[in-house]
């Protein structure tokens, strides 16, 4: 088989396996995987925990801070406030000094789901920390943490 300008390039990127994009989405999945089994029973999604759990660590936020710390894109963002605020899990406020933007806050409601499910959660952390390793994943946030700068 002769080379072909196409594929000298594609030889020249690493093997899949050690690929940062691909080594990250099978990272999530095996992460998310058990947060999925813990949530089945919650009747919210993997998105709508974040929201959560940001909105019990921060306290009450304004929309684009709350997409930016939840990692979500501020349209699905809205979407899922819409969906929480309908359930009952957080409440939307238009804010004091500026009547077009909103401060989202968690409900009683919304911290009963993060307090019901605080156990499974904590196991799964330990869980990650027995198999990988305090210091390992501790390492790994901070590298996590610097993609932040690229």
């Amino acid at each position: 088989m002769t080379d072909t300008p196409e594929t000298q390039t594609v030889r020249k990127l690493p093997p899949t396996k050690r690929s940062i994009p691909i080594a990250l989405i099978r990272a999530r999945e095996k992460v998310m995987g058990p947060i999925r089994e813990m949530l089945a029973d919650t009747g919210i999604t993997e998105q709508q925990w974040r929201i959560l759990r940001v909105l019990e660590e921060f306290g009450p936020l304004d929309a684009s801070t709350l997409a930016d710390r939840a990692c979500l894109l501020l349209p699905s963002q809205t979407r899922i406030v819409q969906t929480l605020s309908e359930k009952g899990l957080v409440t939307r406020n238009a804010d004091d000094r500026d009547r077009r933007k909103q401060t989202v806050a968690i409900t009683d409601a919304g911290r009963k789901i993060i307090y019901d499910n605080l156990e499974e959660a904590q196991a799964i952390v330990a869980h990650m920390e027995k198999v990988i390793g305090r210091e390992k994943l501790n390492q790994l946030l901070d590298i996590l943490d610097d993609f932040q700068n690229l």
